[in-house]
């Protein structure tokens, strides 16, 4: 990389500023993330969506990352990202076995099934919410963040009692500005936390996906090994707690600093699948995401070519608002977009799993929120809502709003913080 790299910011603080310094580069940009890994990002829709696709592009560091093959980069966030064994840093034949095992839990059919359950927890959190006597609430704690966690660790047998430890270690992984020893510590507490929910479970088996992965690899332990096991649970709790969590946070944002919209919304005008598809172009639940790496050289328009070894980055964040995808208004909100295609979910076999049923809770617990409370509105006496603090993901650590239930949002201006402003 000859060229200066930009400098990704640890705690996340300006995606979008950075998102559109990268897409001032024609097709990929060089840049540095924390603890000085260099590595390219696809600066647009186009050429993140071809790399994506791309056979010659592989998510396993084993195999195709040197740095790592060298012992390199094993001390600080990124070890919580490459250095497990899921389908996640998977490539090829191993993608598909291990992909194999869990996609048949995320099949349209089951993920419907899952709807009178989603519609029960969505209505118990709402009635909680009610009940604040002074109408106010951080909506993140109280509704965006406990409702996906419910359902997926219900869906994967995690006992009520430790479903707070499991968001905890969660939102740690994703905190890319904690030191080397912060993230191995929380390595080593996320595989004790996972093993010994396999170990519960193989003890005791019960009517979840944890029982039957477990079933999977000791009647067929050619298929999952352990580890496998352990970190494929890693993943589909931790991508089920996050995504839809960011999801469901970051629409409730845009249509309260958006309220023209929201009214459009509520009159019937545009449908909450419009809300849902634009917050994941606008504002993707997962901004840049690590990593792949070249599998051999690959030639990229701007006589850029990747060579065989290179770190890339994808970055969901600056392909949602890439003004040569979605014209030069593309870094606004706007639900009445005819084309709200975005890559939020990935694109190609290793397309999110996961993603119905993000879809499927967003599009209950959105219009009951509103129903609920069509007078909701941000908290204009609390602080302002908080961004996460980290570059991978994108959504808010608090998010405080007054519960108002008799009154529509008006067109009047709303502040919108720095991070998130049109």
């Amino acid at each position: 990389m000859g060229q200066q790299p930009i400098v990704i910011d640890p705690a996340g603080r300006d995606i979008h500023g950075e998102a559109a310094e990268l897409r001032r580069h024609e097709s990929v940009a060089p840049v540095e993330l924390p603890g000085g890994i260099r590595a390219w990002a696809p600066t647009g829709f186009e050429v993140l969506r071809q790399l994506l696709a791309d056979d010659r592009v592989s998510k396993d560091p084993n195999r195709h990352w040197p740095a790592w093959q060298e012992g390199k980069h094993r001390d600080g966030w990124v070890n919580t990202w490459v250095g497990v064994t899921n389908m996640f840093t998977a490539h090829g034949a191993d993608h598909r076995r291990l992909r194999g095992l869990v996609a048949p839990a995320f099949t349209k059919r089951r993920t419907d099934a899952l709807r009178p359950r989603v519609e029960e927890i969505t209505a118990t959190l709402l009635d909680r919410m009610a009940a604040v006597p002074d109408g106010r609430a951080d909506l993140r704690a109280a509704f965006a963040h406990p409702l996906p966690v419910a359902v997926i660790c219900e869906l994967f047998g995690v006992p009520e009692d430790r479903r707070a430890d499991s968001a905890r270690l969660v939102s740690e992984i994703f905190n890319t500005a904690a030191t080397p020893q912060e993230a191995l510590a929380t390595l080593h507490e996320v595989h004790a936390f996972f093993t010994g929910l396999v170990a519960a479970r193989r003890e005791r088996p019960a009517d979840d996906l944890t029982s039957a992965l477990i079933a999977t690899r000791d009647e067929e332990g050619s298929r999952l090994t352990e580890g496998e096991l352990v970190d494929t649970l890693l993943l589909v709790v931790s991508a089920g707690h996050e995504t839809t969590v960011n999801l469901i946070g970051n629409a409730v944002h845009a249509l309260l600093t958006h309220p023209e919209q929201l009214a459009r919304v509520l009159d019937g005008e545009f449908s909450w699948n419009d809300v849902i598809e634009e917050t994941l172009r606008w504002s993707p639940p997962v901004a840049n995401l690590p990593l792949r790496y070249a599998v051999e050289d690959i030639e990229l328009p701007g006589g850029v070519t990747l060579a065989r070894g290179d770190v890339i980055l994808a970055t969901y964040a600056a392909a949602g608002r890439d003004p040569r995808r979605h014209g030069p208004d593309g870094d606004r909100f706007d639900v009445s977009r005819t084309d709200k295609e975005h890559l939020s979910f990935g694109h190609g076999v290793h397309f999110c799993v996961g993603a119905p049923l993000a879809r499927l809770e967003a599009s209950i617990a959105l219009p009951a929120l509103f129903d609920r409370f069509p007078g909701l509105s941000l908290d204009d006496g609390a602080a302002p809502a908080e961004p996460l603090k980290t570059f991978i993901s994108y959504g808010f650590a608090t998010l405080p709003v007054r519960l108002a239930r008799n009154t529509r949002p008006g067109p009047a201006a709303v502040d919108v913080p720095s991070r998130v402003r049109t």
